[in-house]
């Protein structure tokens, strides 16, 4: 099965962490919830003109935040339709629907997604269009580095006790995977695979599809923790905003990975976002041109 390639006119990201200090069954902070719809109102004026119908969503730290009402009435204000919260399986679905552009699923032959997130990771398992099987984990880049805090580097040198504490939250937090069906491919799509894949590769620039092994896990993340955050930040390839819990994304993969007994996965930038788009024009066409794709998000 050849894999669909939609036309995208713009896709553009913010990273503004509004799950930053974000406890369970906690409260969204003032600063966090400020940068972001700062960032919605600079990706609305950049999207006029390119779109025919708005959505907005949200996933992770808005579902399990206290406040979840307050922010979504602020999105409200701005975009002028309402915010909707992803639930686990739906983001997960969503990922899947996004990576089955890229990597696709035929029949037969299981395609598994993994989306790792700042506060969570989606796991999802299908031969089609749409997923047989989802699950979400509460564990994310940004989540593990804020449980182990060391591993942002601002201190210096990661050690291995401190990464392999990480391991054992990754681990137990992503037990549920081991339990899927066995796939026959693998994608991971979000910011930290494909961040990875530029540190790997070397460089910046449009990525479609980048293949990752586990022991490409394994060096990229030995050689982040040998340095502080300033100097991940001028590695080739980097986003620097993302130096700080890269490390820690890269072990959620790992751990993935591991117990999907998986060596191997195409990390592409075909994503959720790409998906819950796909998943509405599939739903109900909102244009006769609906293959011509926007997509503009803050990062989590």
């Amino acid at each position: 099965m050849a894999p669909e390639r939609p036309h995208i006119d713009l896709a553009r990201s913010i990273g503004t962490r509004i799950g930053e200090g974000l406890l369970d069954g906690g409260a969204l902070a003032d600063e966090p919830m400020r940068r972001t719809t700062d960032a919605v109102r600079a990706h609305l004026r950049a999207v006029r003109g390119h779109y025919v119908k708005i959505f907005a969503i949200a996933t992770s730290a808005v579902r399990r935040s206290s406040n979840a009402a307050v922010f979504a009435e602020r999105i409200h204000d701005i975009v002028g339709v309402p915010l909707r919260v992803l639930s686990g399986d739906e983001e997960a679905s969503a990922s899947y629907r996004g990576a089955t552009t890229a990597v696709p699923a035929t029949p037969g032959a299981r395609l598994g997604v993994i989306d790792t997130g700042g506060g969570s990771t989606e796991y999802a398992v299908g031969d089609g269009h749409d997923p047989e099987q989802t699950v979400s984990c509460e564990i994310g880049a940004v989540r593990l580095t804020e449980a182990v805090p060391a591993l942002a580097g601002r201190e210096g040198v990661v050690d291995l006790l401190t990464i392999e504490r990480a391991r054992a939250i990754a681990r137990e937090a992503l037990a549920p995977l081991a339990a899927f069906p066995a796939v026959e491919r693998l994608a991971l799509v979000g910011g930290s695979a494909t961040t990875t894949a530029a540190v790997v590769r070397g460089r910046k620039g449009k990525l479609a599809t980048f293949e990752l092994t586990r022991s490409d896990l394994q060096r990229a993340l030995v050689r982040l923790c040998a340095l502080g955050y300033k100097e991940r930040k001028d590695l080739p390839g980097m986003k620097p905003q993302r130096a700080d819990i890269l490390p820690a994304g890269i072990i959620v993969l790992d751990a993935a990975l591991e117990l999907l007994q998986r060596d191997i996965a195409t990390a592409t930038t075909a994503d959720l976002l790409l998906g819950f788009l796909l998943q509405q024009r599939d739903a109900a066409p909102i244009h006769e041109h609906a293959g011509r794709m926007q997509t503009a998000r803050p990062r989590r």
